[in-house]
């Protein structure tokens, strides 16, 4: 810390890894970070987000985002939900006094198409399947209503883990995977066909390359590169466990859905497109031909878009930036602007998903939450603001707001019942299903303990 600078206190919001990593890189600086999260959990995606059995994966980050906690200037509020409907605000974190305020609380909102059906019973976002098998509240305790004939629109990553829970957690007759463009643009690699590429219909999947494959010549696209992941996953796919057919359809966009409220999904209608080249971009245009699939669950993985309801300015499915940062870091902006007085918001900094939503995954999340904390930093440094926060008044405060806070050493008490329940039920792991069960679980811990 500069000489005469006083004391920074920097309120994060939002402990996935975006969060967790730039709040080690401030701690490392001398800062006290105050880290509210809306989960009990911190860990955010890595947390909720990574699919249930690759345990190895989630056990190796929990023990770094455990390190990060333990830094002694790291102050953990789980449990606390920042927002404008909220009774903590942006606001009132700045009242309290913040030498500055980083977001990275990730993108939290949804994203639709606003198609005609997408509120019946048997629509999804990606979201909501991929929380509630994770058990993260309160979607774990929302009952999905799944069908024997799902269609997932979207084929990224996230397709690949809500076809791997279909095909082999819920063992439905069939899953089909839309997309609006082709082959050479998939977003899963090779791991992630292993999780079904034994239920993949391999004809199917032949003749859908060779329907599409004019389309892709005439863009000069190499059709090799999708062909080349299935056959490297074949070997080395997943146990067989159900009978799933799986099937991929590429060059068709989703109409609407069709259906009514008591019945709920009945089918789904796509348009047929071609590709062309807009500058360097490709795109997809209707070629006004339709076709009916017969579904009766439609689940969207089209990405994500931040929380609106936070208290900062949206475009898009972003916050605002600032086009001129003051403060950046390898060229990109980590500050906040008002588009209505073209102004940057002093202080208020976003990262993660948060600065550039359902971008890559935590190594990506990692990297992002170093450079935006070193923006901090530079703002910190240059700006001469002071700022000194009183962890037990924000403990106090939160509490006469009616907010349960759940501190660092209640997390490692809570990662113990959990243990504890998954060894009594011969488990791999145990997730409660809801806060109420977490915090009840903690007070019993704390009158045995008392």
């Amino acid at each position: 810390m500069a000489e005469g600078m006083g004391h920074w206190s920097v309120a994060v919001v939002g402990a996935g890894p975006a969060g967790l990593f730039a709040a080690r890189e401030l701690c490392n600086n001398g800062v006290d970070v105050f880290l509210f999260n809306r989960d009990i959990k911190p860990g955010g995606l890595a947390e909720y987000g990574i699919f249930p059995d690759k345990l190895k994966m989630k056990d190796g980050l929990r023990s770094q985002f455990n390190q990060i906690l333990g830094c002694g200037n790291i102050h953990y509020f789980g449990n606390v939900t920042v927002g404008q409907n909220q009774p903590l605000t942006l606001d009132k974190l700045k009242q309290w006094g913040f030498s500055a305020i980083l977001v990275t609380s990730g993108a939290q909102g949804t994203k639709w198409l606003g198609l005609p059906g997408e509120r019946l019973p048997g629509v999804y976002h990606a979201k909501e399947v991929v929380y509630h098998y994770n058990h993260l509240p309160p979607f774990s305790q929302t009952p999905l209503k799944i069908g024997k004939r799902a269609v997932i629109i979207g084929v990224g990553n996230v397709m690949a883990d809500v076809a791997r829970f279909l095909i082999h957690h819920k063992k439905i007759d069939e899953v089909t995977a839309v997309a609006r463009r082709g082959p050479a643009e998939v977003k899963f690699d090779r791991k992630e066909v292993e999780s079904f590429v034994t239920n993949l219909d391999l004809t199917d999947f032949d003749a859908e390359i060779k329907r599409v494959t004019p389309v892709m010549v005439t863009l000069g696209q190499d059709l090799n590169e999708a062909c080349k992941l299935i056959d490297a996953a074949i070997t080395k796919g997943v146990l067989k466990e159900s009978d799933t057919q799986f099937r991929m359809r590429f060059l068709y966009s989703p109409v609407r859905i069709l259906g009514n409220a008591a019945m709920g999904v009945e089918g789904i209608e796509v348009e047929e497109n071609t590709l062309v080249m807009d500058g360097e971009t490709v795109k997809a245009r209707g070629l006004g031909t339709y076709k009916i699939m017969d579904v009766d669950t439609v689940i969207f993985a089209i990405g994500d878009r931040v929380d609106e309801t936070l208290g900062l300015p949206v475009n898009g499915s972003e916050f605002v930036k600032s086009p001129h940062p003051r403060y950046p870091v390898e060229g990109t902006s980590y500050e906040v602007m008002d588009p209505k007085t073209n102004t940057d918001i002093p202080g208020i900094f976003v990262g993660g998903w948060s600065r550039n939503a359902s971008n890559g995954v935590v190594g990506i999340a990692r990297r992002d939450g170093v450079q935006c904390a070193a923006a901090v930093m530079q703002y910190l440094n240059e700006s001469g603001v002071v700022g000194e926060v009183d962890p037990d008044v924000v403990r106090s405060g939160l509490r006469e707001m009616g907010y349960e806070p759940v501190d660092r050493h209640m997390l490692e008490e809570l990662t113990q019942v959990e243990k504890a329940e998954a060894e009594r039920l011969g488990l791999p792991e145990f997730k409660f299903d809801s806060n109420q069960e977490m915090l009840r679980a903690l007070g019993e811990t704390t009158t045995e303990s008392s």
